[in-house]
């Protein structure tokens, strides 16, 4: 592990990132980094979440499709701040998913802890590793794909 201190992105910093606010976005904080290595965030996943009302009532359950979109948003951190140069006008756009598993519930209380690494650039298409933990069990894996697109080219 090197000694160098990297900048912690703040929530600011998230907010200048991620085009996604409340309810949508899945992190709450970065809690380490390092440049082209990994990034770890956490999200704290409360009784609160607007999806608990219906997912199931009497029984919570974080959907796992937004457990992916928390690691996905990990990855466009990781990828946005581990670039040389800023997106600027550029979104990350998630494109795909590979080998997916979920292997334990996320319920109201668990503090998910969510790693993406092992990034890989091809073109405007990067591919990485991400999992997410509670209580350091891995509840969930996958390889995530996402393309970084010109903001414009989506209107």
């Amino acid at each position: 592990m090197s000694d160098t201190v990297h900048h912690l992105p703040n929530i600011r910093d998230i907010f200048s990132l991620l085009p996604h606010r409340y309810p949508f976005l899945l992190v709450d904080r970065v809690i380490e980094f390092q440049p082209g290595i990994h990034l770890r965030a956490l999200k704290n996943v409360t009784i609160n979440e607007p999806f608990f009302q219906g997912h199931f009532p009497g029984l919570p359950v974080m959907p796992g499709v937004l457990i992916l979109e928390a690691m996905a948003q990990t990855g466009g951190l990781f990828i946005g701040h581990s670039q040389d140069e800023p997106l600027g006008d550029r979104v990350f756009l998630f494109s795909g998913m590979d080998g997916v598993r979920f292997r334990k519930p996320v319920i109201p209380g668990d503090q998910v802890i969510l790693t993406c690494s092992e990034a890989r650039r091809r073109f405007n298409i990067w591919k990485m590793r991400a999992t997410a933990e509670v209580d350091g069990r891995k509840v969930a894996e996958a390889q995530l794909s996402a393309a970084v697109v010109e903001r414009s080219a989506l209107s």
